[in-house]
């Protein structure tokens, strides 16, 4: 590693794509991505994936519109790539005035009488609204297949631990858990819920982000090909149809606050189900029944509800891009963009490339 290196610390989706964006603004760049496990793992390992076209801010729904765009041109360009798209259906009553300042124009929200597939049942004092523009992705497979493009060009360091991060003049010291000592140019962090970390907890502090559990539940239901993702506007939930492993997956909000990602995810419990199971009824009594477990994890939350991206240090070495708010795999690309353009690389282009052509 030397003075031009970029050291990217995280190797989940976010951390790939701030790869795939040095590289395409500044080809020369030399770019190192360390995770402490492997790529795809963590906090992308779990994500549901769900990317849909809306945002409660200008600054999110900005992001929103760019991110969807980058998803739609690569899976375009790769076909292959486990970029699934899919229908979409919003459920709305108190929020439902809120609907056109909340969704992005291409989502062509359409007042309709029913969800498609019979599974929901609708209050009768709702609303529902077709929609386009959705998709899911397999995200720790799709964080793996763009590693794999770059690692012509790229160095993953899997299973490599950054213990500490120093801004020391002109370059970024790192230590690793290897014992070996690196320096860098710039250095973005990525570490997903991992705020607290030691190697950085100093530096990210002024942030004021926490950690919250989320968690979804696992329905042994097959989806239908007609089946979309629904969305419940009220609740911030949804029910979403994961074709490409054969059920069905229900998203809610569990308000438990200041949890730590290594030891957060062993497993389900009561309260889970507590808080899960009367929304699940009330909307799908039918899935309701066809429970079987779930995945949980934890993200990192903003104060303000908008992605952190942000210099550390005064002399902007040290790049923060993260506390996404539970939509880091939907705003991604527009969090990579941004903690680009930050690293003032030599060569860089002003704005982000239209063409994104993997390495």
């Amino acid at each position: 590693m030397t003075s031009r290196t970029v050291a990217v610390v995280g190797g989940g989706i976010i951390g790939c794509l701030i790869a795939r964006e040095v590289i395409s603004r500044s080809p020369d760049t030399p770019v190192v991505v360390f995770d402490r496990d492997g790529i795809g793992s963590g906090a992308s390992r779990r994500s549901a994936g769900l990317h849909f076209p809306r945002g409660a801010t200008e600054r999110v729904r900005q992001m929103s519109a760019y991110s969807h765009d980058y998803y739609a041109d690569l899976a375009a360009k790769h076909p292959a790539l486990p970029i699934h798209s899919l229908g979409m259906t919003v459920v709305a009553t108190h929020t439902a005035a809120s609907l056109a300042q909340i969704y992005l124009d291409r989502a062509a929200l359409t007042p309709t009488d029913t969800v498609p597939g019979g599974l929901v049942q609708v209050p009768r004092e709702a609303g529902v609204w077709r929609g386009q523009g959705c998709h899911y992705a397999d995200v720790p497979a799709l964080a793996q297949a763009i590693a794999r493009e770059l690692r012509p060009r790229v160095t993953f360091r899997e299973g490599v631990r950054v213990t500490d991060v120093e801004a020391a003049g002109s370059e970024v010291l790192l230590r690793l858990s290897t014992g070996e000592t690196c320096t860098a140019g710039r250095v973005v962090l990525a570490p997903g819920p991992w705020l607290t970390d030691r190697a950085w907890r100093d530096l990210v502090a002024p942030l004021h982000s926490r950690v919250k559990k989320v968690v979804a539940i696992h329905l042994e239901q097959e989806p239908g090909p007609a089946d979309g993702v629904v969305v419940f506007q009220d609740e911030d939930a949804f029910l979403l149809p994961l074709r490409h492993r054969g059920h069905w997956l229900f998203s809610y909000t569990h308000d438990e606050w200041d949890v730590d990602p290594d030891t957060v995810s062993s497993g389900l419990d009561e309260s889970v189900f507590a808080a899960a199971m009367p929304l699940l009824q009330q909307y799908s009594p039918t899935l309701a029944e066809r429970v079987v477990g779930g995945r949980v994890f934890c993200d990192a939350y903003s104060v303000d509800r908008q992605p952190q991206v942000r210099a550390l240090d005064p002399a902007g070495r040290v790049i923060f891009a993260g506390a996404a708010n539970g939509s880091g795999y939907r705003l991604a690309p527009a969090i990579a963009a941004e903690a680009v353009g930050l690293l003032a690389l030599d060569g860089q282009t002003s704005q982000p490339p239209k063409e994104m052509s993997p390495a």
